[in-house]
């Protein structure tokens, strides 16, 4: 999800959930604390240098049990951080403390926002002997399928 959907979500609703990937919701305290522009320049194994740019959410809970974030605030403090974020068209990760701080990615079915899985995956599996990943179908046989025949 990118900034500009998440403006666009924001704005027809009346409340704002987050629900984590197996299904929980976030306690309906919780608070945005950041939202930033995170750029990392790095090195893979196979030793081609890239960069990444993204935004960043970091929602966290405290004892404030009576705090609710409106989704008019919540574009208010999406608006104030415009200056840093530069594009609309950044993707955007998503940090929430459990045991430790976790990194998501985001998603809107309608009515929550989804907090989903992120996943590594090696940039270079030539470079450090990963066999390639194949998702080619096994061949079936080519039978014709007639009315009566039993195959469908």
């Amino acid at each position: 999800m990118r900034i500009s959907d998440l403006k666009q979500a924001l704005a027809g609703l009346t409340a704002v959930n987050f629900r984590l990937p197996e299904g929980r919701l976030l306690p309906s305290h919780f608070h945005v604390t950041e939202v930033g522009r995170v750029s990392r320049h790095f090195i893979d194994c196979g030793g081609v240098e890239r960069h990444e740019t993204a935004a960043s959410l970091q929602l966290w809970s405290a004892d404030d049990y009576d705090h609710r974030l409106a989704p008019q605030k919540f574009l208010h403090i999406l608006q104030l951080a415009e200056r840093i974020l530069g594009s609309e068209e950044l993707e955007l990760e998503v940090e929430y403390q459990q045991a430790t701080i976790g990194k998501f990615g985001l998603a809107f079915d309608g009515t929550d926002f989804l907090l989903t899985p992120k996943q590594t995956a090696c940039l270079a599996p030539e470079a450090c002997g990963v066999p390639a990943f194949s998702l080619a179908l096994p061949q079936l046989p080519t039978v014709g399928c007639t009315p009566g025949g039993g195959c469908c």
